[in-house]
């Protein structure tokens, strides 16, 4: 991809408004309602971007994409996806349960596909995964199911571990779903567990106040909200030395200890072959959702040491990527 057109793409929501209406007007249109920000989803919109150009879709040529952006605000899950009716959009790309959801309840008539949602059978967003059934399909990220290897992954490398904290969003019903498997994980395993809610930024501080010196390591259950603040997230949970597990690679690399999950990156590439069989008249209700195939572990060296944990080498082995 030429750096230009990518640099139009990530910055769709800037362009002047009639000349995106323009294009919309003459090329199908995509939607692409943003859950977080531009900076944090480069890679999976490149990965997307790619794989459209690799089926036929050259954006600007064949087809326009609108981005928008909700910078972690539950509220814009609504506005944006209710203007992406307004606009008729062709097809309306998005991720995660609540902005999944927020699109789902904007339209039962405008195709949309989810490159990514924890548990869209359990959150409600389809009827079954061989059958999604309306106008809406994607991916599973499965990452529910794989919470208690979360836990496997946090125990090696805090082979101590007794006493767990677990912060989620509990306003979303993903977050409220995947700790509770948590819940059930840590109980097989024999773990003391502590549920913090948080519904806001501004109960992250608080949250962290009320968990002093109750848990040996962090749980973050995945949310929107709590990626958004996940430098703040990782910066308190540092300086009161806790070792965090989440399920996205993007805390690892803002200073979180480990991440084990779906490949986003993976998963948005495969999402651009849904909006292709869209775009060429598929039915969303006969397009089964498809679950990841390719998940990855990471782990940040440099946070390990900060907090004085040394990791094994053979978890480091297992690793598909270290950051030193």
């Amino acid at each position: 991809m030429r750096r230009r057109e990518f640099i139009t793409f990530l910055g769709g929501a800037a362009w002047p408004f009639a000349a995106r209406a323009q294009q919309a007007a003459k090329l199908p249109t995509i939607g692409f309602l943003g859950p977080t920000t531009p900076s944090s989803q480069s890679q999976h919109i490149a990965a997307f971007v790619q794989r459209l150009r690799e089926l036929g879709w050259i954006e600007g040529r064949d087809v326009a994409i609108d981005v928008r952006w909700a910078e972690g605000r539950d509220e814009r899950y609504a506005q944006i996806a209710n203007e992406f009716v307004r606009l008729k959009v062709d097809v309306i790309l998005t991720h995660n349960t609540l902005p999944v959801l927020a699109a789902k309840q904007a339209t039962s008539v405008i195709p949309i596909v989810f490159a990514s949602a924890g548990d869209p059978v359990g959150t409600g967003i389809v009827a079954s995964l061989r059958r999604p059934g309306g106008n809406i399909t994607g991916l599973s990220s499965q990452s529910g199911d794989t919470a208690g290897k979360r836990l496997e992954f946090l125990r090696e490398i805090v082979p101590n571990l007794r006493r767990l904290a677990i912060i989620g969003n509990v306003g979303n019903p993903f977050s409220a779903l995947e700790i509770g498997e948590v819940q059930v994980a840590a109980r097989t395993i024999g773990l003391d567990f502590i549920v913090f809610e948080i519904r806001r930024a501004e109960d992250v501080v608080p949250a962290f106040e009320a968990l002093k010196g109750r848990a040996e390591a962090l749980y973050l259950a995945g949310d929107s909200l709590v990626f958004a603040n996940r430098i703040r997230i990782n910066i308190l949970a540092a300086g009161a030395r806790l070792p965090t597990m989440c399920l996205n690679r993007e805390y690892v690399e803002a200073g979180g200890l480990l991440s084990y999950g779906a490949s986003f990156t993976d998963l948005f590439r495969r999402a651009a072959g849904y909006v292709d069989k869209i775009l060429r008249g598929a039915k969303p209700a006969d397009l089964p959702v498809e679950q990841p195939t390719k998940f990855d572990l990471l782990i940040n060296l440099t946070t390990a040491k900060a907090i004085g944990l040394d990791v094994s080498p053979t978890l480091l082995a297992r690793a598909d990527e270290v950051i030193e």
